[in-house]
């Protein structure tokens, strides 16, 4: 039986045994990220240590926390079919036009800020850390009028419920790679490959390689704010774009179409449009910001 590495908390444990359905069956592997040190690539530094280390034959990965760069051995071998990358607002307001004014908004990323100020500078966004129930508690405590998550996560948790509307992509574009997962095996563990690959879907592998090829291209961490979402219909490949400062003050979108067969031609171009934009000094300035 195929063993799946997945870190401890609620949302990684929903979406190893999602994919382990997915196989048929599979044990579950629990990694603990704790003490790791630096930013979201700690959360999958410590599953892919057990992948290299032969603890496991496959670990589950939010996509939007996979670093572009990946350890020597190891590779994505399939990305299941996406569920919604976009972002959902849980609180008061039932559109971004008729959220309160001066609404205390809570995030961790930078990305979801500048966008948020971008659109309404009135918004007092402040600082949300934790995982979801700890981002749904704080908001029911009354500490803030609304929280920005991820529909992704809620949906995958069962709390799709909570969510008051969803971010239409043209106002929070989603981080690269969210809604996806990235299934990661050891490089010539054919077997394994093989048996992912079986429950992989084309589209969601294309929409995600060309995400993380304007990634790279943009030289971005996961803490950038950079929001770039991908979609693949009926042959062609649709992306955009959104690069900006943190205050909202600042930023330059785009947007391309491109034949879906080579998606990390599409990924490099949508790149090359915002550097020629000035996409490069906004996000100097945006770390030096930070």
């Amino acid at each position: 039986m195929i063993r799946i590495a997945t870190r401890g908390s609620a949302l990684a444990i929903a979406q190893a045994r999602l994919v382990a359905e997915m196989l048929g069956g599979a044990e579950l592997v629990v990694v603990s990220s704790d003490g790791e040190p630096g930013d979201k690539s700690r959360f999958v530094r410590g599953v892919e240590r057990t992948l290299l280390a032969g603890e496991a034959e496959l670990g589950v990965h939010s996509a939007k926390d996979l670093p572009g760069e990946m350890p020597e051995g190891l590779e994505i071998a399939a990305v299941p079919p996406r569920e919604d990358p976009h972002d959902a607002w849980i609180g008061a307001g039932s559109s971004l036009e008729e959220i309160p004014e001066g609404a205390r908004v809570g995030t961790a990323s930078l990305r979801r800020r500048a966008q948020l100020l971008a659109a309404r500078p009135d918004l007092r966004v402040e600082e949300l850390h934790g995982n979801v129930d700890t981002r749904l508690r704080k908001l029911a405590e009354g500490d803030l009028d609304a929280i920005v998550l991820a529909a992704a996560g809620l949906r995958r948790l069962g709390r799709e419920g909570e969510i008051g509307f969803v971010l239409a992509g043209e106002q929070i574009t989603p981080a690269a790679g969210q809604g996806s997962l990235a299934l990661q095996v050891r490089s010539g563990d054919a077997d394994t490959a093989a048996a992912v690959a079986a429950i992989g879907e084309e589209r969601a592998l294309r929409e995600l390689t060309a995400e993380r090829a304007a990634v790279a291209v943009l030289e971005a961490t996961c803490a950038s704010p950079i929001g770039i979402h991908a979609r693949v219909e009926d042959g062609r490949l649709t992306a955009e774009a959104f690069v900006g400062l943190p205050d909202g003050s600042e930023w330059v979108r785009d947007r391309i179409e491109a034949d879906a067969a080579d998606p990390a031609a599409a990924g490099v171009e949508l790149a090359e449009g915002l550097l020629s934009a000035g996409a490069r000094e906004i996000l100097d300035r945006a770390e030096a910001m930070g």
